[in-house]
């Protein structure tokens, strides 16, 4: 495992901009409104051969009456338990503020290496403001200006310096799954309820969580990674630019996942922002798992649950072989029932089918269903593989690829989704020349 390095501080030092110049990507949030980083993030980086990782914490806002102002104090105090080395920033323009003393008086008590960042000092009358940091008790101080990047390496070599010793071992390949849904849908409770740590905030405003962040999960014989990603808004509800890059993370996760855990709130039903998430899974070939959350909160009759799922299933035509679970996150109702379908899922989609079991199975099914005649011309399919794509993908070889229309290519996929089990995976098909 690599090194922890946390920054700390109140809301508006610069914290992510500082972030997003180790990580040398755009991966916190960056935003003029203040206290934007509502999330620990985490990303990797390295400095003179060092490699760590990095946790950009939500702002420490103290005496505040903002929601998140209790929640943000455990998250900086959780950054703080899970860090090897704190980089405590504040903000030169502003002066020692009663916020940073909060903060100073939890850092001072740190058993773990803390440096003092004063950050935006990009002239020698600032350089000269910075002193007064020193009443902080912290001693020594850096200063930096993180948008241009003058003095971080000083604080950087002394920050890898302070880093433990580190065995090095080489991170293997997990599994990735993306909880992906609208705001307010339960995604961050359903991970909590998992790990069983409070590690995302969650509180009943939507769009909470503004950040994807990867957890790995590893108990009861499961190892993998999961992805939160911030609620997916409607395109007209971006209105802040913060939304903006939410959304394109959240596209992001789904891109670099495996499966997607599609969770939506039983009580709005699957709309057509739900629908839409789908549909951007399906068409990056990622495995899906419908999750139907707060099921506990509809009134049922008998026979609810089969028309709820058809329903649903109406909405995902034609592919409607898609595993639907109904949870209920705040009861931890059958959410392992959720991640045992996710493991299956990621099993299917990585299944790989011997060209002759392929062949002795479909081409007597072609043979007693084949392509019906177009102008008088017959379609005959001679012999089948599977490519060797990531994701299940058929090629059919025949004399007269262009006759064979969508239909039968449909059915030749619910065919071999039967006989080879493709639940919750999309499959491509193919008509080759032979």
């Amino acid at each position: 495992m690599s090194s922890i390095v946390a920054i700390v501080g109140r809301p508006n030092v610069g914290k992510s901009t500082f972030f997003n110049r180790l990580i040398q990507r755009r991966e916190a949030i960056v935003d003029s409104v203040s206290g934007v980083t509502r999330d620990r993030h985490y990303g990797k980086s390295d400095w003179n051969g060092k490699e760590f990782s990095v946790i950009d914490t939500g702002g420490y806002v103290v005496g505040s009456d903002d929601v998140f102002e209790a929640e943000i104090d455990k998250q900086v105090k959780l950054a703080i338990d899970e860090a090897d080395v704190i980089i405590f920033m504040v903000d030169v323009e502003f002066g020692v503020n009663p916020m940073d003393e909060e903060v100073a008086k939890l850092l001072r008590k740190v058993d773990k290496p803390v440096f003092l960042a004063v950050n935006k000092v990009d002239s020698s009358m600032r350089e000269e403001d910075a002193i007064e940091f020193y009443s902080l008790g912290l001693g020594e101080y850096y200063t930096i200006a993180g948008i241009s990047g003058s003095g971080t390496g000083d604080l950087l070599d002394a920050v890898v310096e302070a880093l433990p010793e580190t065995t090095e071992r080489e991170e293997e390949e997990l599994p990735r799954f993306a909880v992906v849904g609208r705001p307010n849908a339960g995604k961050s409770s359903f991970i909590n309820a998992l790990i069983g740590e409070e590690r995302y905030i969650v509180t009943d405003i939507a769009g909470t969580t503004r950040d994807s962040i990867d957890t790995r999960y590893n108990r009861f014989g499961f190892d993998f990674n999961l992805i939160d990603t911030a609620g997916i808004r409607r395109k007209t509800k971006v209105k802040e630019d913060v939304e903006f890059y939410s959304v394109m993370r959240s596209v992001r996760a789904i891109e670099h996942s495996d499966v997607c855990l599609l969770i939506f709130d039983a009580q709005r039903g699957f709309d057509g922002q739900v629908q839409n998430i789908f549909w951007l899974a399906q068409r990056n070939k990622k495995g899906i798992v419908i999750l139907v959350n707060k099921w506990d909160l509809l009134d049922k009759e008998t026979k609810t649950l089969k028309e709820y799922e058809a329903r649903i299933r109406r909405e995902i035509e034609p592919f409607t072989d898609v595993p639907i679970v109904f949870i209920s996150v705040l009861n931890k109702q059958r959410i392992f029932k959720a991640i045992e379908t996710a493991v299956e899922v990621y099993k299917n989609r990585s299944k790989k089918i011997k060209t002759r079991k392929l062949n002795d199975i479909m081409l007597p099914i072609i043979e007693h269903n084949p392509p019906p005649a177009t102008k008088g011309k017959y379609v005959k399919i001679k012999f089948c593989t599977q490519l060797p794509t990531p994701t299940p993908q058929f090629a059919f070889f025949c004399n007269l690829p262009q006759y064979v229309k969508d239909p039968y290519k449909r059915f030749l996929e619910n065919k071999l989704r039967k006989e080879f089990d493709f639940t919750g995976v999309p499959i491509s098909v193919y008509m080759r020349k032979k």
